[in-house]
């Protein structure tokens, strides 16, 4: 489909400079974009931050971080450095680059540096204009950012911004990191702390080639689909908790079977009324000391237990489950 700019319906039009079209359409933000245009359309005009705010459906602390971005990019000029910080104010007239030029004008950085062992995975802050200058510098982050747009909604300065901590401050591969944003892509957890803590704990266990990454991914899978499992086969509606997770996997180290944990979550809802993971990880555990490995064989040792009652001169009714949790539970 073809798209074409209708201008003879406008009227009065203002400009917007060319450097804003070509470099910060990715990079900023949509609050930064609507707040950018506000100003535009009233420049020259001193407007408060309330003003704005009003004017483009942001908080007052959402236009002061937007104006203080385009200011951080050059785009905008600060002309009055004593003003308050509730007032806002636009140039008649700011840098702008001739059009196809796309040129920021930009203080030099200094070059990362090696960060101390103890502070090796500190995340930093940069500037969007820092942030503008390593893409520039780095052809290895500028394609790793093409590869993982399609995979992050709204690729925007936080996003950059850790995608230049794990490959600077990290020292990850891009195709390892690339590999961990498709991970987390393909499970539909995509928020940013998400894939912060997973890229901290793979730099920390030297997870850094493709090959270990892949081999991560491929035991991360096979965990997350063990827990969704768990979890469906407990009728939970929620996600498990970390130390549920942790608990869920060393049933599937175990080799537990799906049908075994089943039962030993109907016993336990029958003795507490609640599915507890402690509860189950006992009797599980329990059941793999005295060598059951399946339901049957559970039941099997049930029916003795109930036989040996029965011998004993009490009758099978009269099974007290606070007994057997005892005998067969070890709590």
């Amino acid at each position: 489909m073809e798209f074409k700019a209708n201008c003879g319906i406008w009227g009065t039009m203002f400009g917007v400079p060319c450097i804003v079209a070509d470099n910060f359409l990715k990079l900023a933000s949509g609050q930064q974009i609507k707040v950018l245009l506000y100003l535009l359309r009233n420049s020259g005009k001193d407007c408060t931050a309330e003003e704005v705010a009003s004017g483009t459906g942001s908080t007052v602390q959402e236009v002061n971080e937007a104006v203080a971005f385009w200011e951080q990019v050059n785009v905008f000029s600060a002309t009055n450095p004593d003003r308050t910080a509730q007032e806002t104010s636009v140039p008649a007239a700011f840098p702008m680059t001739a059009p196809g030029t796309a040129v920021i004008h930009a203080a030099e950085q200094p070059e990362p540096t090696e960060k101390p062992k103890n502070m090796k995975h500190q995340k930093q802050n940069l500037t969007p204009q820092e942030i503008y200058k390593r893409l520039a510098d780095s052809p290895d982050i500028a394609a790793l950012k093409d590869a993982v747009e399609n995979l992050l909604v709204g690729l925007n300065h936080t996003r950059l911004n850790s995608l230049i901590w794990m490959y600077d401050y990290l020292g990850l591969k891009t195709e390892v990191i690339y590999t961990l944003i498709k991970y987390c892509y393909d499970i539909g957890k995509t928020n940013q702390g998400y894939i912060d803590s997973i890229a901290s704990n793979w730099a920390e266990n030297d997870i850094n080639t493709l090959k270990d990454a892949q081999e991560k991914v491929t035991e991360m899978l096979a965990s997350h689909d063990f827990c969704k499992r768990i979890a469906k086969t407990f009728c939970m509606t929620r996600n498990l908790t970390s130390n549920e997770r942790e608990i869920a996997d060393k049933w599937q180290l175990n080799g537990y079977s799906f049908e075994l944990i089943e039962y030993a979550y109907e016993l336990t809802v029958e003795k507490i009324e609640k599915p507890s993971f402690k509860y189950i990880d006992a009797i599980l555990e329990r059941w793999k000391q005295d060598g059951l490995t399946t339901v049957s064989e559970v039941k099997n040792n049930i029916a003795s237990y109930r036989k040996n009652r029965a011998s004993a001169g009490k009758k099978e009714d009269d099974f007290n489950a606070d007994e057997y949790s005892v005998i067969v539970n070890r709590f």
